[in-house]
């Protein structure tokens, strides 16, 4: 799952500089959202720039993945709560579901009073589609699911797999959307079909498309469970976070995944009654991959003496304002609280920590050469790297000049980057970059974490994309093997086994530099909607693209009710 979504850039010909990303006649301009009673819409906002006018659920990189409104289009089977990660699913498509106990295979009942948005039944055979659909082709199953068959028995549909999905399992329940048979099987390309006119099971339709604004309008017959009480959505791509910030303290824009500096001042102080903030934490991480093709970058020594002088905690007070993504302690990765009851005998109680001198001895006796400020690699080249993040994640930007400074202590030169969204997410996806920040998936184990760095199933060669982790190539049979074995274990020792191993790899090899632990927190305002979920009633993910996010909407009622 990705936790962050901030697939932010530069929005040209929209916004002036330091403005709104609607003008005062864009189909999103709330103008309404502040001042008025009875308003029937609601103002979503992502710091994104301009987006790609693609509504395929598939595609990371397409409009309704980075805004989050391809979740109210096309539903998953269930919902889980990744706030509550140990938590069953809450049936959705789905009425029923149930996994056997060796996690091979999977029975779901699908409901009988499901329609798509055409009018069509959505029936069990559309679902029993959508896994052939992944399972008949590579660059959709971005989970690299291992599916075996997938028969059809009346409303019942079963999906057999040839490992454990037992790590999985919520991704295969609430991260897959469904989609209609009937209209799927016409498309050439589903891998890169934009879907202009997307036809879903959920309870919104997309009515228009800009870069000013894109609208989303309730069904008014036909959805399987009660119509949400807001009745259009209306997604705003802003230029990056300041803008954002400033839409959701004006009121322009009600609900936003956002990093906020001062965000007590900037923004809960405008409307303290009104505004609010809700960051729940999950099992995830935000850290520095390395292209680990690249050399000397291949060299775990190298890596290592890296990992020793980032310095987490200026990252954390100046780069992530005190709370956005808590600084890391243990040496394994794992964020403090969630990832405790994971960490191995081996690493208890080991931290991270700024060791400068430290980091110069390895370097030292692996055969590296610090000759005033310049690191001279073991062939005589001096070492550079350059750092690379899309301009509008400020956060980010901040972390990667720390960072830049942090590795000039041991003699590396490096660069900051700043490319587009598009740019970056490509070049990432392809492993062509030196480092970046970046987040990983999370789930309800650790495994999430670490497969998004180390699994080689993930890998693919530079120049092919790669989307659902091990951006930086990272090569390493004995991590992918024990990845498997924790997948597949059937007791509690066994896996404990197979996680000192990915925890050894993870922390002698730094395939990745741990930096920060996730969220998945909204920016909200109760000025015109109530229902949020909160510490008292965490009922979903506040994060706006999470698939979770339908859930949230499902439970909105008016203020004035």
């Amino acid at each position: 799952m990705q936790r962050r979504k901030l697939f932010a850039v530069a929005l040209a010909g929209v916004l002036a500089t330091g403005g709104l990303a609607a003008c005062g006649d864009s189909p999103n301009a709330n103008k309404d959202a502040a001042n008025s009673k009875g308003v029937d819409f609601l103002s979503i906002g992502m710091p994104n720039g301009t987006v790609t006018e693609s509504n395929n659920p598939f595609l990371g990189t397409s409009a309704g993945a980075s805004l989050g409104y391809r979740w109210t289009i096309y539903e998953p089977l269930g919902m889980w709560n990744n706030v509550k990660p140990a938590d069953p699913a809450k049936p959705w498509l789905a009425s029923d579901i149930k996994w056997a106990t060796d996690y091979k295979q999977l029975d779901v009942t699908i409901r009988d009073n499901a329609t798509w948005s055409d009018g069509q039944k959505l029936t069990a055979d559309d679902v029993a589609y959508t896994f052939n659909l992944i399972k008949s082709n590579e660059a959709l199953n971005i989970f690299a699911l291992p599916i075996d068959q997938v028969t059809v028995a009346g409303s019942k549909v079963t999906i057999t797999f040839t490992s454990s999905q037992f790590t999985t399992w919520h991704k295969i329940i609430s991260q897959i959307p469904i989609v209609p048979k009937h209209i799927w099987e016409k498309i050439a390309d589903p891998a890169k079909d934009p879907i202009k006119e997307p036809v879903g099971s959920g309870p919104y339709t997309l009515k228009t498309f800009s870069q000013q604004g894109i609208v989303l309008e309730r069904r008014e017959s036909g959805y399987w469970q009660d119509k949400p009480a807001v009745k259009e959505l209306r997604y705003t791509s802003y230029t990056d976070n300041n803008a954002q910030t400033t839409a959701l303290a004006s009121g322009q824009s009600e609900w936003s995944f956002v990093f906020i500096p001062n965000y007590q001042q900037t923004f809960v102080a405008k409307d303290p009654e009104h505004f609010k903030v809700w960051a729940p934490g999950v099992l995830g991480i935000h850290g520095l991959y390395i292209n680990t093709t690249q050399a000397p970058f291949d060299d775990p020594k190298l890596r290592q003496a890296m990992n020793k002088v980032i310095n987490r905690a200026d990252i954390f007070n100046q780069a992530e304002a005190g709370y956005f993504h808590p600084e890391l302690k243990s040496v394994t990765g794992l964020p403090q609280g969630a990832g405790d009851a994971f960490v191995t005998d081996a690493y208890k109680g080991q931290t991270l920590a700024v060791d400068v001198d430290g980091a110069k001895k390895i370097l030292s006796e692996a055969g590296y050469k610090l000759e005033g400020t310049t690191l001279k690699d073991k062939s005589g080249k001096p070492v550079t790297i350059k750092l690379s993040d899309p301009a509008p994640w400020s956060d980010y930007q901040t972390t990667l000049e720390i960072i830049k400074s942090n590795l000039a202590e041991i003699g590396i030169a490096a660069t900051v980057e700043k490319p587009n969204q598009n740019v970056w997410d490509q070049n990432v996806q392809k492993g062509d970059f030196g480092a970046v920040m970046r987040w990983t998936n999370g789930g309800s184990t650790p495994f999430d974490i670490y497969q998004t760095v180390m699994d080689g199933d993930l890998l693919k060669p530079v120049g092919e994309l790669a989307q659902q982790g091990n951006f930086g190539r990272f090569k390493s049979p004995e991590a992918t093997a024990a990845l498997k074995a924790y997948a597949n274990a059937t007791s509690d020792a066994d896996r404990t086994t197979a996680l000192a191993t990915i925890q050894k790899i993870f922390v002698e090899q730094a395939p990745m530099l741990p930096v920060g632990s996730d969220n998945v927190g909204g920016a909200y305002s109760t000025k015109n909607w109530v229902g949020w979920p909160s510490d008292a009633d965490n009922y979903a993910p506040m994060q706006p693209t999470q698939s979770g996010a339908l859930d949230v909407i499902m439970h909105l009622k008016p203020a004035n009710s």
